[in-house]
């Protein structure tokens, strides 16, 4: 016969289960605060570390204020690091800056966008950098993923001034299936 917690939460082994995915869980979102090592994860970052952009190629739009650089793009801000096949910079020109130069405000990535800290990492088709405001947002086959923990979604925001990062599955997802895969690792 079966118990009532047996039939309404499957066997206990699944309880064990879903509970050491859990704590795996906690673990890994508490483990991102502050004094937890002296690496940084994707959603601490310095957002005021100046960015440096190298490509094979660059193409400046001056009357509508782009930089787009193009083949095997790698960006570096502090300790992150953004790869692209295209990204394309969005500057304030110096007139319409307080700092009286150039200023960029906003970075589309394109093409095998990947989002790198010493802690995770982060990939998409598609990302949008929102300097200004400290706003990563990844989409289309989006995968995060720090030591063997892997979250699978369609679209991944992430804020870099309040380290609150959000993945769903999102409309039109393709490997995610239209929503969020978790695979957590408990420590052996």
């Amino acid at each position: 016969m079966m118990s009532v917690s047996q039939s309404r939460f499957g066997s206990v082994a699944s309880v064990r289960t879903l509970l050491t995915a859990l704590l795996a869980m906690s673990i890994w979102v508490l483990a991102t605060g502050p004094g937890a090592g002296q690496t940084t994860p994707l959603s601490k970052l310095d957002t005021d570390q100046p960015i440096e952009i190298t490509a094979d190629s660059l193409e400046v739009k001056q009357d509508q204020n782009i930089a787009i650089f193009r083949g095997n793009v790698d960006a570096l801000q502090g300790e992150m690091r953004l790869r692209a096949d295209q990204l394309t910079v969005h500057y304030r020109s110096s007139e319409n800056s307080e700092a009286g130069v150039n200023a960029i405000s906003r970075i589309d990535a394109e093409g095998s966008v990947f989002l790198a800290s010493s802690q995770e990492t982060a990939q998409g088709d598609v990302g949008v950098y929102d300097v200004e405001n400290g706003l990563i947002t990844l989409t289309q086959n989006v995968v995060l993923t720090r030591g063997e923990n892997v979250i699978r979604g369609n679209r991944l925001l992430l804020n870099l001034v309040t380290g609150q990062s959000v993945v769903d599955g999102g409309v039109g997802a393709t490997r995610s299936g239209g929503r969020v895969r978790s695979l957590f690792v408990p420590k052996r």
